[in-house]
């Protein structure tokens, strides 16, 4: 095992230099197509068989490139959310 030892400007600086990648990296934009798990999170669900239900009523936008791989459109996630948004009073 390796001990790393840094003075604690040069540690600070460091630090700095991972916080701003961080904050780059967060930045960029998401990926427009997800998979079936990020699009539940998203849309806070459960049950595959409703996210289906949404993807056959025409609801939310998909893209189905192989038999078994399912893609979702993350914009078309939003605006559905934004549909079913209630203004408050």
């Amino acid at each position: 095992m390796q001990v790393v030892c840094l003075e604690e400007k040069a540690f600070y600086a460091l630090f700095d230099k991972v916080v701003t990648y961080l904050d780059e990296k967060q930045k960029e934009e998401p990926l427009q197509w997800i998979d079936g798990e990020q699009a539940m999170a998203m849309l806070n669900i459960t049950s595959k068989t409703t996210l289906q239900k949404l993807r056959d009523e025409g609801r939310i936008r998909f893209s189905q490139p192989q038999k078994r791989i399912i893609l979702y459109d993350r914009y078309s996630l939003l605006d559905y959310l934004e549909q079913h948004a209630k203004e408050p009073f």
